[in-house]
């Protein structure tokens, strides 16, 4: 009976057992959706300065007071500085609908960091926080803030009354008004923040930690996972605790990085890899510390912030040893972007144009894959791209670039977390934005105003009757490689050609016979050397999501051509053709999966 009793015991144990490892089984894994946001640029365009009573130029169809910059300045930057306002608070809402539980912004979250953008930046996300939960993660980009400390700032370029541009200075005697000129606008709100101003005012946007984080610290922390308390991450928080010294001076710079583990099992690692080299000439003369923009990004970190790659190593092991999902994210790319295509690129443009200047050396991604970064989402660049880097140790980096809310091909991206090996990535697109013409009437002014002065290069009035906000885009494309790509950057070998030419002409260019007696030439005709640069800009932006909006057909007239152009003796167009190919074989883009284990990406067909 003993021995029965004993066997009875152990049954049940064993049942109990299997029972609960089923139960282990059937107990489903809570995704986890993170949304990447990333060169917002915001600009308040209902700004209110605080000791200034300038309202900005009245709405005649809204009756709102805009304080806005010109259509003509933003038709030559690579961003929007107006309609993103609205497109963030469409992404917003997007992700509130789509449940996500993160929302990350991987720099140039303002434009230029002025102090009233940053507030409108606050109240914006302050308030997603409060309606919604929604957890925001932030670093900073090259455009907050623009240099490390803070500095005198403004534009001419607003707009004003009559369609009239309008100055709006930090301080006086920054510009001078010409004769019909508005008087300038002086406010202190206007003024590029430095760190400081950027941390007390997004601070709980993961600059600091709070309690509802399990980890948080910096790479100037000197606990680990294992002894932290949120007491020692306040006191490591301050801003004198963020400092290093900029090797070869005696100069400190703040620095933003931290790394967080907002829900579970989840480590995001924010890198503030902005390098803000002093200038020592200037120093040396006045005691005043001058500094260069960071633009240039992580080829500069390597040789100026070598804290940052100690620190991902570290960091990257500790995941490791606790089970963490690493997740890294900076404004900068660490892998090359341009889809094999660089060489060809510097040769044809220079290493200055096309902003060749900031593709990241081979360096930059074996440096990073060696240190334990698997996947890094980046922005800076405006595009839509994914990079695969394997080193030589055998690690690969997933670099994801993150397109831009204010330009084309307008979108974000979001990571879902399906288990601990396979990362889901979908860009989402923004196609429509509600409110995006609200600002139409005024550029109309400033239309009108500029018709009436006979100005040379006025912009096309076309733009004012797209249909959705990524028309918009389109259009602000299209303009910008008119008014400021080709007149800066494209050598006059090649547009000497391509601007003259019609398709067909491009087709014929070397050998009538060589054209195959399939090839119907009448569709060749129906399109010029202009739209297919036009359409080479919308690929290196959009990547394979702006293929079915160029269409198939005309990619295999643009690839015809290219195979053409490939026997032409003029290197420009041989290059031309090459360089156009490679941007069409570059990895998925659009929605894929990651599985990091086995470092392998496969495309998603929806």
């Amino acid at each position: 009976m003993r021995n029965r009793g004993v066997l009875k015991g152990i049954l049940l144990a064993c049942s109990l057992l299997v029972l609960s490892c089923e139960n282990k089984k059937t107990v489903p894994h809570k995704k986890v959706k993170i949304a990447f946001l990333a060169d917002v640029h915001l600009q308040d365009i209902y700004a209110s300065f605080s000791d200034n009573e300038y309202k900005g130029v009245i709405n005649p169809v809204t009756g709102k007071y805009n304080t806005i910059r010109t259509m003509g300045t933003q038709l030559r930057s690579t961003r929007l500085f107006n309609e993103n306002y609205f497109a963030l608070l469409a992404a917003l809402d997007d992700a509130v609908r789509r449940e996500v539980d993160l929302v990350v912004f991987p720099g140039d979250f303002s434009d230029d960091g002025q102090p009233v953008n940053l507030r409108a930046l606050r109240k914006i996300l302050q308030k997603y926080s409060q309606d919604y939960g929604t957890k925001f993660f932030l670093t900073t980009g090259n455009h907050d803030p623009v240099k490390p400390f803070g500095e005198p700032g403004g534009k001419k370029d607003f707009l004003g009354e009559g369609g009239i541009e309008q100055s709006v200075y930090s301080q006086a005697g920054m510009y001078t008004p010409e004769k019909g000129d508005h008087p300038p606008v002086i406010t202190k709100d206007i003024r590029k923040a430095g760190y400081v101003e950027i941390l007390n005012e997004l601070k709980p946007f993961g600059f600091t930690p709070n309690n509802s984080y399990l980890y948080w610290e910096t790479p100037f922390t000197d606990y680990d996972y294992d002894n932290y308390t949120i007491e020692a991450a306040i006191k490591a928080s301050e801003l004198e605790q963020r400092k290093m010294t900029f090797p070869g001076t005696d100069i400190c710079i703040p620095n933003l990085s931290y790394l967080v583990e907002p829900v579970e099992g989840v480590w995001l690692m924010a890198i503030d890899a902005n390098v803000y080299i002093p200038e020592k000439s200037e120093f040396d003369k006045d005691e005043t510390v001058y500094f260069g923009g960071s633009g240039i990004g992580y080829n500069n970190v390597l040789p100026h912030k070598k804290y940052l790659i100690n620190w991902v190593k570290r960091v990257s092991e500790a995941a490791k040893a606790n089970h963490k999902k690493l997740i890294a994210f900076s404004h900068y790319p660490m892998v090359d972007y341009n889809d094999g295509s660089t060489p060809q690129l510097k040769s044809l443009f220079g290493e200055e144009n096309m902003q060749l200047y900031r593709v990241p050396d081979s360096l930059v991604a074996e440096t990073f894959s060696n240190a334990g970064i698997s996947i890094h989402f980046a922005g800076h660049m405006h595009l839509n791209d994914t990079g695969v880097f394997t080193s030589s140790q055998g690690n690969t980096l997933f670099n994801i670039q993150v397109p831009s809310l204010a330009a084309y091909l307008p979108g974000y991206k979001l990571l879902t977390l399906h288990s601990k090996n396979e990362y889901e990535i979908e860009t989402v697109q923004l196609d429509s934005v509600p409110s995006f013409n609200e600002l139409f009437p005024l550029y109309k002014q400033e239309y009108t105003w500029l018709e009436k002065n006979e100005d040379k290069d006025i912009w096309d009035k076309e733009l004012l009757k797209a249909k959705d906000y990524k028309a918009f885009t389109e259009g602000h494309l299209k303009e910008l490689v008119r008014l400021r790509f080709l007149p800066r950057e494209w050598p006059e070998s090649l547009l000497g050609v391509l601007l003259k030419s019609s398709g067909k002409e491009l087709l014929l260019l070397n050998n009538q016979r060589s054209i195959s007696s399939g090839t119907h030439l009448e569709s060749y005709e129906s399109w010029t050397g202009f739209e297919m640069i036009y359409d080479f800009y919308r690929l290196q932006y959009g990547d394979e999501l702006s293929v079915p909006e160029i269409g198939n057909d005309r990619i295999e007239e643009y690839l015809k051509v290219c195979k053409n152009l490939e026997q032409s003796e003029n290197k420009s167009l041989r290059l031309w053709a090459e360089i156009f190919q490679k941007v069409l074989h570059g990895e998925p883009a659009g929605h894929f999966k990651i599985d990091i284990l086995q470092s392998k990406l496969e495309k998603i067909n929806d």
